[in-house]
């Protein structure tokens, strides 16, 4: 066990283990102090924002075949079309599926003895209007660095629409007992929501 840790609110957990490197938030979530307005800290959790970058898969001939050998990424960002969210924002309609990515980086390096991992969960205003962030993919694993990929669909009755720099989902660090040792993912330093 991290004793030090225990004895501390969550939220100042979280930044201790950005002070000590255990954590990777790039750029650093401010400000720090949950009295303030627009802190990014919750008592288990840290927000992170959309960043500027969708992939829109298309309408093919093709299908997902993930038994097929070689570079899901490469395929996956051949099929999709890729775009900037303007200033306007982009309405995602509603039955709409698009891939999103965090506008911050997150690493969670391996620290023996102290590792973290994570998961990302959706915010409840979100939620409410009906938009999924993530289906069955939540974990982010020891070891894994980027930014996060947000697999996002519109089940809500009106669209939603998306801005560069929303709050669209909550980080939630987790110790890991034991030493996991390295298994980059293949998404593993993706730039591209589709992974490439």
């Amino acid at each position: 066990m991290i004793p030090h840790l225990l004895n501390d609110p969550q939220q100042y957990r979280i930044q201790r283990a950005l002070d000590e490197g255990r954590l990777i938030i790039t750029p650093d979530p401010q400000p720090r102090d949950p009295g303030q307005p627009n802190c990014p800290y919750d008592t288990t959790a840290v927000d992170l924002h959309l960043g500027t970058s969708l992939s829109i898969p298309q309408v093919g001939s093709f299908n997902y075949d993930l038994r097929k050998k070689g570079p899901f990424p490469k395929f996956l960002s051949r099929n999709c079309d890729h775009v900037e969210i303007s200033g306007n924002g982009y309405v995602l309609e509603p039955g709409k599926f698009v891939l999103g990515i965090t506008h911050e980086r997150v690493g969670l390096p391996l620290v023996a003895g102290h590792q973290l991992a994570g998961r990302i969960e959706g915010k409840s205003s979100v939620a409410r209007c009906g938009l999924l962030v993530h289906f069955t993919a939540p974990t982010v694993h020891a070891g894994g660095d980027g930014p996060l990929a947000l697999e996002m669909i519109n089940l809500g009755p009106a669209g939603f629409t998306l801005f560069s720099g929303l709050a669209m989902c909550q980080l939630i660090v987790e110790i890991v007992f034991g030493d996991p040792t390295a298994n980059p993912s293949q998404f593993q330093g993706q730039s591209r929501p589709s992974g490439f």
